[in-house]
């Protein structure tokens, strides 16, 4: 069964839900891009707190070989927590911002 097809509208779902949250500071707005054609969702957010300008990645996943890599996850519970409630097993989840070496100790996929 190919997974990617669902794999990629739950990335969407969740990155969507996480733009709803607009930061409780500043004239920020957060926003999503997706490039299917290399398989990149990412969720940033934009704008002003005070006379400070933002611009930071939230979540970077990638689907790479029908698993998910979780490139960067700066939300506070855990994007591959949410993965895996929505039933995407640990072994299809890469932590991708975590060294290769480190990896094995977690309970996730390794690559």
């Amino acid at each position: 069964m190919d997974t990617s097809l669902d794999y990629r509208s739950l990335i969407k779902n969740i990155l969507l839900e996480h733009a709803k949250l607009k930061p409780s500071y500043g004239e920020i707005e957060p926003h999503t891009l997706f490039d299917e054609a290399r398989e990149d969702y990412v969720l940033i957010d934009i704008g002003w707190n005070g006379k400070r300008y933002v611009y930071g990645n939230v979540i970077h996943l990638q689907l790479v070989n029908g698993k998910i890599w979780i490139h960067y996850d700066g939300t506070e519970d855990g994007v591959a927590m949410e993965l895996v409630d929505a039933g995407v097993p640990k072994e299809d989840i890469v932590l991708g911002f975590r060294h290769q070496n480190v990896r094995q100790d977690t309970e996730f996929a390794v690559t």
